[in-house]
């Protein structure tokens, strides 16, 4: 059976952050900000090879997490729709202070550094994370508290890395379906949020589904339990909807093995 420790999965969307950007790079600075995001891109791609910013230079869009208390089920989203990004990791950084277990796909090398920069540049205490009073805390890779799947399955072999979408497919899950990360932006300037929310909660529940396989293959949890689990877990899928009444990730259930 599972610990009693509560378990929370998370995944981030982000995009770039241009204020940041213009405070970097002050030939930009005069420009509106869809010039600048521009400018700031084709920067990155000449100074890298990619459109892909340096880690401080995310902004947290979305934040989805699954919290699973051992009975219950729940999965929420905080997008730039209704709340500032300082509300997000306010609200956020607020479920560490009941030491869950952190789950992710590629937590710590992405979500968590860019969870870290985002609170120093609004000055929010994330003294949870480092759990000062038990170690090894959040940030020690190789420990319990934080289970970042792609680190674990990869055997901190960063050649041997996979995505998730790949793994999700293999173990016969959804995956992502038909958006990627490139797609954050649009979305965010067309003012998708749903659209956004959903694929950011997809990650989530295929992360989730994916540690009870890893559970499985460690022999922390037996097959009958995690069988159950994921039972359980289609079924919650089942009660969440839309905003126009359809099952909002019905994906999951057409794909059940």
């Amino acid at each position: 059976m599972l610990s009693n420790t509560p378990i929370l999965v998370f995944d981030i969307e982000t995009i770039p952050d241009v204020a940041t950007g213009k405070r970097l790079y002050p030939d930009i600075a005069t420009l509106n900000d869809a010039d600048a995001l521009t400018a700031l891109t084709a920067l990155r791609q000449a100074e890298a090879g990619t459109d892909f910013m340096r880690l401080p230079l995310h902004k947290i869009a979305c934040l989805s997490f699954l919290w699973f208390d051992g009975q219950n089920f729940h999965l929420k989203s905080l997008s730039l729709e209704n709340l500032s990004e300082k509300e997000i990791l306010s609200t956020f950084l607020r479920a560490f202070d009941k030491k869950p277990t952190l789950v992710s796909w590629n937590g710590s090398g992405f979500d968590i550094p860019v969870i870290m920069y985002r609170a120093m540049h609004h000055k929010i205490a994330a003294a949870s994370l480092f759990n000062s009073a038990q170690k090894p805390d959040y940030l020690y890779r190789y420990g319990d508290m934080h289970i970042d799947l792609m680190d674990k399955m990869s055997l901190y072999n960063g050649y041997q890395r996979q995505r998730l979408d790949t793994v999700a497919s293999l173990c016969g899950f959804a995956g992502k379906g038909d958006i990627d990360g490139s797609q954050v932006v649009p979305m965010v300037q067309a003012g998708e949020w749903e659209k956004l929310c959903n694929y950011c909660e997809a990650d989530v529940i295929n992360t989730w589904l994916i540690y009870l396989r890893w559970l499985i293959l460690t022999g922390k949890a037996s097959l009958d339990d995690c069988e159950a689990l994921m039972t359980d877990t289609y079924q919650f899928i089942s009660t969440l909807y839309t905003h126009d009444g359809g099952v909002r990730h019905q994906q999951f259930l057409d794909d059940r093995q």
